[in-house]
C-alpha cells in the first residue's frame, strides 16, 4: 500500500477530533472520504500532510513511518505528497504570475525544467497562454486548476484533495471532477461532504463520522447497499438524479 493510516487520533484540547482511524490507499487509487462539517475529514487530510500533530497511532508512506520534524519538512520538500486546498487563493500569490506560481514548487527543490510549467498547465487542461496571467484574471475553476497544476508539477504520488471543487458552480464542479479522475499516476484521497461529487470518481469511498470511519468499501457497493445508517441518510440527502448518474459511471 501506498498510504496505511492505522489507530490514528488527533487532539485539540479537551476534544479528540479523530478516534483510531484505520484506512489505506494503494498507489494510484482514486478514495473518496465523505462526512459532513465537523466529521474530521479535513483534520485527516492535514495530519497525512503533516500540517496537524497526531495524539496516537501511524501514518505509513510507502512502507515508511510518517517522518516528524525536521525529517518530515524534508519529506515535504521532496514533493511525493501534496495538499491541494479548497481555495486557491490560499495557496497562489495574488500578485505572482501563474507560470510562478506553478513553477514555485519545482524552485524551491532546485529543479525547475523548461516546458514543465506548460506541461502541468495540459495536465489540467488548461491553456499554458494563461501562465502570463495573474490569479485575478481566471475564474474560480481555473484557479483550483491551477493549483492542482502546482502540486502536480513535483509529480506527487499521491495528492490530497480537500473539498476541492466545493466553491465551484456545478457545471464548473463536474469538469473539474472529470479532470482529476482522468489524471494518470497519483494516488488521489478527495475530501469532500458532497456523496454525488464522489459518485462518479472514487473507488473506494470512506465514511467519516464525528471523528470515526462507520463504513468504507468500493464506491458502488457502499452506495447501493449502506450497512450503516449514517451512510444511509448521507444517500437520502443527496439528489437523487445526481447520485444515479454517478453510480452508472462506477
Amino acid at each position: 500500500m501506498l498510504l496505511e493510516v492505522s489507530g490514528l487520533r488527533v487532539r485539540y484540547g479537551a476534544r479528540e477530533v479523530l478516534r483510531g482511524v484505520d484506512f489505506a490507499v494503494a498507489q494510484g487509487e482514486v478514495v473518496g472520504v465523505i462526512g459532513e462539517t465537523g466529521s474530521g475529514k479535513t483534520t485527516l487530510a492535514r495530519a497525512i500532510a503533516g500540517l496537524v500533530t497526531p495524539s496516537g497511532g501511524a501514518i505509513r508512506f510507502d512502507g515508511r513511518e510518517l517522518p516528524r520534524g525536521r525529517a518530515l519538512r524534508g519529506f515535504r520538500r521532496a514533493g511525493h505528497l501534496q495538499l491541494v486546498f479548497q481555495d486557491p487563493l490560499r495557496s497562489l500569490d495574488p500578485a505572482m504570475r501563474v507560470r510562478d506560481s506553478v513553477l514555485e514548487g519545482l524552485a524551491i527543490r532546485g529543479r525547475a525544467e523548461p516546458g514543465s510549467a506548460e506541461d502541468a498547465m495540459r495536465q489540467v487542461e488548461l491553456d499554458p497562454a494563461l501562465l502570463d496571467r495573474i490569479p485575478s484574471d481566471l475564474s474560480g475553476g481555473q484557479r483550483q486548476r491551477v493549483a492542482i497544476a502546482r502540486a502536480l508539477i513535483t509529480r506527487p504520488r499521491l495528492l490530497l484533495l480537500d473539498e476541492p471543487v466545493s466553491a465551484l458552480d456545478a457545471d464548473t464542479r463536474g469538469a473539474v471532477l472529470s479532470m482529476l479522475a482522468g489524471l494518470r499516476g497519483p494516488a488521489r484521497v478527495i475530501v469532500s461532504h458532497d456523496l454525488t461529487s464522489l459518485a462518479g470518481i472514487a473507488e473506494r469511498v470512506v465514511v467519516l463520522y464525528d471523528g470515526e470511519i462507520v463504513e468504507q468499501g468500493p464506491t458502488a457497493r457502499v452506495l447501493r447497499g449502506p450497512a450503516h445508517e449514517y451512510t444511509r441518510q448521507l444517500i437520502a440527502a443527496a439528489p437523487a438524479r445526481r447520485l444515479i448518474a454517478g453510480l452508472e459511471r462506477t
